[in-house]
């Protein structure tokens, strides 16, 4: 870790000495655990439950550092967690190593590949570690780590991250199909994987407003610019003059290192202006124009590019998103290392 990245962890810890010296062991269970009655995730769990008080804010200042030295880490944390939560629930499967090459791991699955951010994930792990050593799961990191990136310009979290997620021990490549979202998806597929995880419409609206900030590969797209239904043709729901942008951007066959970014309005900024070039018909991939096919979506867009409209549902979307299908309490297990699930214990 660099020096900086140390000085800022040491004034960050800091900050907690006193609440750690403080914490009452009268708000544990026996086994150390929340209430019963707290069933779920839980705010500031690592602060009312554990004997690790600065997780949440170790998590902050590692993403801060990171996020200053690249400016592409938000939306790599943001689409890995959303990658994550769609297949098995959040609990990290997203993270494993393929071990058994006949049955390959989420990652190794072809939307997959074009993750980014593991080595984020694996640098606020190591440190979590040294201060509390088994206690902060993976799970948890990569949720606290995507709302922290994103957050950074607004200068206070964006949504609220309920915590005590524990990690599973199993990712299959083979799960992915029929749980994620596709970029080539109708607004059909759509609606009905996000109602496999009880989203709503507008819930599926805000989501896809996250693509406001990042960049996509060509292939994820390019069936649009020259061969929509198979015949040589463009989709007519595209924009003519940003399809030529993307052609110039994209020539076929598309070159499948090249990128381009998905709100040419602002790059970086994660802001409402998705929302008015997808009215514009200027949305790059097919599942962003299908919103705009149905009348319940399509109400959705026009709502969400006017005042608060977007960061409000964003942020009820998102906790909604980060508890599908979570581990807590006993299930699964804490992982010492993030791409691997822990050895058997003696």
């Amino acid at each position: 870790m660099k020096r900086g990245l140390s000085f800022l962890l040491l004034l960050s810890l800091s900050l907690f000495v006193f609440e750690a010296i403080t914490l009452s062991n009268a708000s544990l269970n026996i086994d150390g655990l929340p209430p019963r009655g707290g069933v779920g995730l839980i705010p500031n769990f690592y602060r009312r439950f554990t004997r690790c008080p600065q997780a949440e804010t170790l998590v902050n200042t590692i993403v801060r550092i990171k996020v200053q030295n690249d400016s592409t880490v938000p939306a790599k944390l943001l689409r890995l967690h959303y990658h994550d939560c769609f297949v098995r629930g959040c609990e990290a499967s997203i993270l494993l190593d393929t071990t058994n090459t006949t049955n390959p791991a989420e990652k190794a699955a072809f939307p997959n590949l074009t993750l980014g951010g593991f080595d984020v994930i694996d640098d606020i792990k190591e440190e979590v570690e040294k201060e509390c050593q088994g206690i902060v799961s993976c799970a948890d990191i990569l949720a606290l780590a995507a709302r922290d990136a994103v957050s950074i310009p607004f200068g206070t979290p964006l949504w609220e991250v309920p915590t005590g997620r524990r990690d599973g021990n199993i990712s299959l490549a083979s799960d992915v199909t029929g749980n994620l979202p596709s970029p080539f998806s109708d607004y059909s597929t759509l609606q009905q994987l996000f109602d496999k995880k009880n989203l709503t419409v507008d819930d599926l609206v805000a989501l896809s407003g996250a693509h406001t900030i990042g960049v996509a590969h060509c292939g994820a797209f390019s069936k649009r610019l020259y061969n929509f239904t198979g015949k040589g043709d463009m989709d007519p729901s595209l924009n003519a003059t940003y399809a030529e942008t993307l052609k110039k951007e994209c020539p076929n066959p598309a070159n499948p290192a090249t990128v381009v970014v998905m709100d040419p309005a602002r790059v970086t900024a994660f802001d409402t202006s998705y929302f008015s070039i997808l009215e514009q018909h200027r949305g790059l991939f097919q599942s962003d124009a299908a919103l705009l096919t149905n009348t319940n979506s399509a109400a959705a867009v026009n709502r969400m590019k006017f005042g608060n409209n977007f960061l409000s549902q964003f942020r009820t979307s998102m906790q909604k998103m980060g508890a599908i299908e979570v581990l807590t309490r006993t299930d699964g297990e804490i992982r010492t290392n993030c791409h691997v699930v822990n050895p058997p214990k003696n």
